[in-house]
């Protein structure tokens, strides 16, 4: 039996949410599961830290190449910030949902909090343990690398550091938060949160690349990225948190047959005939997946621009261009490549299913921006070959028309109509909040991807593929017998 609990107002008085923080931080220190965890974690992880540090300072300096470990500092320096904030995000998952199995959630529910004044509250309670955590971390790294190894991060790379860690915390928090709010149980809401710590993981990984490289101007780039996408999430937190249905949720049963029936019948939408799909089914799901198109379109022109820039910057020789083989060498050699043969097509059209499914995969765990960079790679290596051309001496128009033209008008508009649909899988949680749950949402938008991927751009893929295999090496071997460079 529930309480019933009004609605609030949508005002926001920090005087409230200050109350319920300090609510928070006081049920979260009476705790010895979070003390002692965010205890050890401040006194023992920065110290083997340390000691990994000077091993390897003292390893590869026996062989003249100390660089390479302080190369490998600054990452250890990020790995203590970032650490702490994904061991504590257990902190954030349970923080409506735990509630709700102490039986303390309607109490909580009935205060003169808002909507918003209730999120913003748990959040910040939640984010502010994990950030304690590893800004004393931090400390204790440094102190003790600087006695241990006398380095010492410029001011630059410290600010750095700091902020990254605190994007990773506010963007990690907010996607717990919302979590634990959809959920029933804590035990779910663990489960669910590999939806956060994975990609996160992953996002870490590309950033200790970047300090590999030491290419820190690129890492304030990764920074304004990580701090929209943080904001982003608040901002899903803040739409989707609604307290009446925190009560009024029940546990869902997993019933795969009728889950079954349900994705069945939003695929076919009770077609009959492939005419009636492509009227009831595919078109309807190809304009919803239009409005995000522009953004689509605007990241594949800046995957065009950023590979003529890149030519600009890494420019390539190309001594023989002029020098063209004649046509027949080149169609002999076009033959033993896979052209002009059935498996040719399967060879192409495998690939580029593949990047889309890989591009897929990526958005949903991205809210659709690493999709966005997967199918913005193919435009950027073409403009970048185009520029290269150019600089060689040749004609970059007619490298596109020759080369990229026969089947990029068909392979294009596909990649454009395939990036909407999944940029629409993957953010279908900034959606507009309405009475549908969370499941609800992901099923209607997988069904429109699947609609929109295999009744659309297969077909196009396909046919993409077969004019690549046998229609454009025959234009690519008349341009080059041409000698138009």
């Amino acid at each position: 039996m529930s309480v019933a609990v009004p609605a609030r107002s949508f005002g926001f008085h920090w005087p409230r949410v200050g109350t319920l923080v300090r609510r928070e931080l006081r049920d979260q220190f009476r705790d010895w599961r979070v003390v002692i965890p965010v205890v050890i974690l401040t006194g023992i992880f920065p110290l083997l830290m340390n000691f990994t540090a000077r091993t390897a300072l003292d390893f590869v300096s026996r062989y003249g190449a100390p660089l390479v470990a302080q190369q490998l500092f600054p990452f250890l320096l990020m790995i203590v910030g970032f650490f702490p904030t994904s061991v504590s995000l257990v902190i954030a998952l349970e923080s409506f949902v735990g509630e709700k199995e102490r039986f303390s959630l309607e109490p909580l529910l009935s205060t003169p909090l808002s909507d918003q004044e209730l999120f913003v509250g748990k959040a910040m309670a939640s984010t502010v343990t994990p950030l304690a955590s590893a800004g004393l971390g931090i400390t204790v790294y440094l102190v003790g690398l600087h006695y241990t190894a006398d380095w010492s991060p410029s001011l630059g790379l410290l600010l750095q550091i700091l902020v990254l860690t605190v994007a990773h915390a506010v963007g990690m928090v907010s996607a717990a938060v919302v979590i634990s709010a959809q959920t029933n149980s804590v035990r779910a809401a663990n489960l669910l949160a590999s939806f956060v710590i994975i990609p996160a993981a992953l996002l870490v990984q590309g950033e200790s690349l970047i300090m590999f490289w030491r290419r820190y101007d690129v890492l304030w780039w990764v920074i304004l990225g990580i701090l929209l996408l943080a904001a982003v999430l608040v901002r899903i937190g803040l739409r989707r948190f609604r307290r009446d249905e925190l009560l009024e949720r029940e546990v869902e049963e997993l019933r795969l047959d009728r889950l079954r029936l349900q994705l069945m019948h939003m695929l076919t939408s009770g077609a009959r005939s492939p005419r009636e799909w492509y009227r009831d089914a595919v078109f309807p799901a190809v304009r919803r997946a239009m409005g995000a198109a522009p953004w689509v379109l605007l990241a594949l022109l800046l995957g065009a621009g950023l590979g003529i820039a890149f030519a600009q910057r890494v420019p390539l020789s190309f001594p023989g261009l002029a020098e063209t083989p004649p046509s027949q060498e080149v169609m002999q050699a076009l033959q033993q490549q896979g052209f002009f043969t059935p498996e040719g097509v399967l060879l192409i059209f495998a690939h580029n299913l593949r990047a889309i499914l890989l591009a897929s995969v990526l958005g949903i765990f991205s809210l659709g921006v690493l999709a966005l960079i997967v199918l913005m790679t193919p435009i950027g290596l073409t403009t970048y070959a185009a520029a290269l051309v150019g600089q060689a001496g040749g004609s970059p128009w007619l490298f596109v028309v020759a080369f990229v033209l026969p089947h990029g008008i068909l392979e294009i508009p596909a990649t454009w109509l395939a990036g909407a649909s999944i940029l629409r899988l993957g953010a279908c949680m900034l959606a507009e909040p309405d009475r549908r749950t969370l499941g609800g949402i992901w099923i209607e938008a997988i069904a429109d991807w699947v609609k929109v991927n295999v009744g659309v751009v297969a077909p196009l893929l396909l046919v993409a593929a077969i004019v690549e295999t046998y229609v454009t090496p025959t234009v690519a071997a008349w341009a080059l017998a041409r000698g138009g460079w």
